[in-house]
């Protein structure tokens, strides 16, 4: 009970009422002393008045009037005489005087707080103002006995009563809190673990209902939460089943193409000029084929293979990107431009290097054929002091909002339609492999311009 939080509630809510309540209880109790004082300063006023109407009052009679009045005797200032009306045996002396004149509130509180906290009684004189204006003070000696008696069972009442409003008040902020607050939390803590059970299960997913502005706020976060997770793991799935569709025709196209590398033998020594020249680039790009089947099987396996790192010059392998587009360019007006120092050597794998550039650079022939227009590709790169510095860049329309979200996520950074978003997850991969970083440097109407740092300690 104590550990739920409508529990911790109840007892709170408790806590706090009757805290409240006591605060009430300082001056409440301050207030019934002076009403109580007060009303001894009335009655003995009133039996001084019956004295004064009839001067030959009994003995017996003057013992009556203060005992009603509940005091000792009592003194009465008329006219600036002051003159003792009535008056009897004090039990003791005098130890305290009051004045009820122009008391402030806070001698008040603390001249009731000292007459609860004294047990023993004593012998106290009072002073006010007479009602309806009957002189010019009245005095009366009396015993405090009765006084702190009243003032206890009148803050025992008070506590009690107190006590049972809290009470009440808890019970009922208990059950509204339980009824408006627990129970939705509860019912979203049964929804969690009822998709916990099955996250593929979109019926599972909850929907929004609770009337508290914060609890439908913590319901809508949860679906979109929920929903974006079952869509992860249903496309997770299909990336599996693809992975597994992939390697099966991978092993089958690697068979196939282990083939033809035997027909190229063959035409290599055909003794057609033309053949002769085309021939070692047939030769390189089935070879090149072959190597990415075995890594697609191998990526079935584990990510993309480690780098063997090689020392190989840059610049030529950048003319045999642009050499294999250029036949896909066709007649599409696009010029190829590359500013790489001849000399330039970096140290890294050339076959993955080779498609992180060729992915990069078919990305923006792509996306400039499908405007239409005439561009330009451009490959640079230097040496900069810790690293190696490649960009590529292009005059296509730019990256869509969309998929710079996404941009180097498989399956989600797609720009051209009908394209999978696998190229540049798969040159992100490839750069991360050499320790390197693949940015989006540029995108806007003016072209894109992706760049790659590769440090050299890395790959040194």
């Amino acid at each position: 009970m104590h550990n739920s939080l409508s529990g911790r509630f109840l007892i709170l809510t408790t806590i706090f009422v009757m805290l409240a309540e006591v605060l009430i209880f300082v001056p409440s109790i301050a207030r019934f002393r002076e009403d109580y004082l007060l009303n001894r300063l009335e009655r003995a006023q009133i039996a001084s008045l019956a004295l004064l109407a009839d001067d030959m009052l009994s003995p017996e009679l003057e013992s009556e009037l203060l005992e009603n009045a509940g005091v000792f005797n009592v003194v009465l200032r008329r006219d600036e005489i002051r003159q003792l009306v009535l008056s009897s045996p004090m039990p003791g002396e005098i130890t305290s005087t009051y004045d009820l004149r122009d008391a402030q509130a806070w001698v008040l509180i603390g001249d009731a707080m000292v007459r609860l906290s004294k047990p023993e009684a004593e012998m106290i004189r009072v002073i006010g103002n007479p009602f309806q204006e009957a002189g010019d003070l009245v005095e009366v000696t009396m015993d405090t006995k009765e006084l702190r008696a009243a003032m206890l069972d009148y803050g025992l009442r008070i506590l009690v009563l107190s006590a049972v409003i809290s009470i009440f008040t808890a019970v009922l902020l208990f059950l509204a809190v339980r009824n408006f607050l627990v129970k939705p939390i509860k019912g979203v803590v049964g929804h969690m673990q009822g998709y916990a059970l099955a996250p593929e299960d979109a019926n599972r997913i909850i929907q929004p209902s609770a009337s508290v502005r914060e609890l439908r706020e913590a319901e809508d976060a949860l679906q979109s939460l929920q929903t974006q997770l079952t869509q992860a793991l249903r496309q997770k799935e299909r990336l599996a089943q693809l992975g597994g569709a992939v390697a099966r025709v991978s092993h089958d196209l690697r068979n196939i193409l282990t083939s033809a590398q035997l027909f190229t033998d063959r035409i290599e020594m055909s003794e057609d000029p033309t053949v002769k020249r085309m021939a070692p680039k047939l030769v390189n790009s089935i070879t090149r084929a072959v190597s990415l089947c075995e890594s697609t099987l191998a990526f079935g396996k584990a990510e993309e293979p480690a780098p063997v790192l090689t020392r190989f010059n840059f610049a030529e392998m950048v003319n045999e990107v642009f050499e294999a587009e250029r036949l896909a360019i066709g007649n599409a007006d696009i010029s190829l431009s590359e500013d790489v120092p001849a000399g330039l050597m970096l140290r890294g794998d050339p076959e993955q290097l080779y498609r992180a550039i060729a992915n990069l650079v078919r990305n923006a022939r792509q996306a400039i054929i499908a405007t239409g227009k005439p561009g330009e590709i451009s490959v640079s790169a230097l040496s900069a002091d810790d690293a190696w510095e490649i960009r590529v860049s292009d005059t296509g329309p730019g990256l869509p909002p969309k998929a710079r979200e996404h941009l180097f996520q498989p399956f989600q950074g797609g720009v051209r339609k009908g394209g999978t978003g696998l190229g540049l997850a798969i040159v992100s991969e490839l750069v991360r492999g050499h320790g390197g970083v693949l940015e989006l440097e540029s995108s806007d109407d003016a072209g894109t311009v992706f760049a790659i740092r590769l440090p050299m300690n890395a790959t040194d």
